[in-house]
């Protein structure tokens, strides 16, 4: 599964993109599990968030879904933060 995560907003603006293949990783299913949460639970346009937070478009295998700061799940936050940390 290919999750690609894009970060827009927050104070300085900078917009930042990573993607994952969760096949062949040793935590795949734990992320093809948070990446279909996140089809689940995420926005089919994007929110209106807070002032200098952040939005994100997250896409699983092409299909996109948005969500925005402060309104992340646990399970959204996860996912984002190991895509944006460990992607391309």
């Amino acid at each position: 599964m290919r999750i690609t995560v894009t970060r827009t907003g927050g104070f300085a603006g900078i917009t930042r993109r990573a993607e994952l293949e969760s096949a062949g990783r040793p935590d795949g299913a734990r992320l093809e599990e948070l990446a279909r949460t996140a089809l689940d639970e995420g926005a089919r346009s994007a929110p209106v968030g807070v002032a200098d937070g952040f939005q994100y478009r997250i896409e699983v295998d092409g299909a996109p879904v948005y969500c925005a700061d402060p309104k992340l799940t646990e399970r959204l936050r996860e996912l984002i933060r190991t895509v944006l940390k460990e992607g391309a």
